[in-house]
């Protein structure tokens, strides 16, 4: 391909569109990003400013019209993956990175509620806002979202109870709540949670029975005592009366 330049007292000039074409040729060989308008417009300034003495010839003229329609090929070709890709997320949970006034990095978790597809691209609408399926981080499917929800909520119940040898009978209830829940966990929904906890389930359990069984069996003492004095008063009583 000839070089762009223009002819100025018959001298070669490059001008200012001939330098910022070469320019954007220099970024797209070093792995800038070239759109299709911008293939088209960098075509048709190449035939404008084509050397008069060293023309580009038909056949190149052709190659690079090839060139193009491919280009424009597989840009629609990813539009249409990522329009496919983004309708499929809807009614999913999704994780997304965002970034905020502050400029810091947050995770925004949401249902997909619709999307939105301008200018090539799509944008799922979760929580009343809409973000670019460039933010999407992660897709969460509803095996995951149970044993998240199983997870927190166990959490939620061990963070209640104080350390095992300071449990009292009070704590009865959510100790048999926290248990309950663990047990009814799959090997999938505990793997979110670390080994320790296993054991400390079962300490809490053996524990708070013990606690129960020590009130269980006073509460019986007292009351079996208390009927023993009741008959030995009454008896006393009686004997003296027969005196």
């Amino acid at each position: 391909m000839g070089a762009v330049q223009q002819v100025v007292d018959g001298k070669f000039v490059e001008n200012a569109t001939a330098t910022s074409l070469a320019k954007e040729k220099e970024k797209t060989q070093n792995g800038g990003s070239l759109d299709k308008d911008a293939f088209l417009q960098l075509l048709v300034a190449q035939m404008k400013y084509q050397d008069p003495l060293e023309p580009t010839s038909n056949t190149e003229y052709i190659s690079q019209y090839a060139t193009f329609s491919e280009l424009e090929q597989m840009q629609n070709m990813s539009a249409t993956l990522e329009l496919s890709r983004a309708s499929s997320l809807v009614g999913q949970t999704v994780l997304l990175n965002v970034a905020d006034s502050s400029g810091n990095t947050v995770t925004v978790q949401g249902n997909v509620d619709y999307v939105v597809y301008e200018n090539g691209k799509a944008y799922l609408s979760v929580g009343g806002e809409v973000y670019s399926m460039d933010d999407l981080n992660t897709v969460a499917d509803e095996k995951y979202l149970t044993a998240y929800k199983k997870t927190a909520d166990f959490l939620n119940l061990y963070r209640k109870l104080p350390e095992v040898g300071l449990l009292t009978i009070d704590y009865r209830e959510t100790v048999e709540k926290m248990t309950e829940l663990y047990n009814s966990m799959d090997d999938y929904q505990r793997s979110f949670l670390t080994d320790e906890y296993s054991d400390k389930v079962a300490e809490y359990e053996k524990r708070m029975k013990d606690l129960v069984t020590v009130a269980g069996g006073s509460d019986d003492d007292t009351v079996d005592g208390g009927e023993e004095s009741e008959e030995d008063e009454a008896g006393g009583v009686e004997g003296e009366t027969e005196e």
